[in-house]
């Protein structure tokens, strides 16, 4: 895959295929579109049967900000898999470092959490993106990430 080829979509078997994680860490349910090198959207439903509503809160179930965090991170790595693919099934993305977190409002069952991270800059090994995530075009979180492959 050349650094020039968009990705229309990519549905949850491409995204196992790609990213370590599983159930129930896989916070991303479809890539809506990537532009390796520069940017990407990806989808994830919450849904009341999230294994961490259940202590997150009982009363008022509210996502873990941290969560919205790795649901990013996991964006950023499927963007870096796109970008340099030949690191695809021999090396792990490791989340290296994260700054300015902002929660700017909850996030509950029935929402769409909407990721788009871009990257910001790329040397060596290290990547720097920005994520942001998004209910309804609203913004609810946004951080700068850092990753390293490994």
């Amino acid at each position: 895959m050349s650094d020039n080829t968009l990705v229309e979509s990519m549905d949850i078997l491409e995204i196992l295929r790609l990213l370590p994680h599983r159930y129930p860490f896989v916070m991303i349910d479809r890539v809506l579109s990537i532009e390796p090198g520069v940017t990407m959207d990806a989808l994830k439903n919450v849904t009341i049967n999230e294994p961490f509503f259940q202590g997150h809160f009982p009363t008022k179930p509210v996502m873990p900000g941290v969560l919205m965090l790795e649901g990013m991170a996991q964006a950023g790595g499927l963007l870096a898999y796109h970008t340099a693919p030949d690191n695809v099934g021999k090396k792990l993305l490791y989340f290296a470092g994260i700054d300015k977190a902002r929660f700017r409002k909850p996030v509950g069952p029935g929402d769409q959490l909407v990721y788009r991270i871009d990257l910001l800059k790329r040397k060596r090994s290290i990547w720097k993106m920005a994520g942001k995530a998004f209910v309804d075009d609203t913004l609810v979180a946004e951080a700068e990430l850092l990753a390293s492959f490994g």
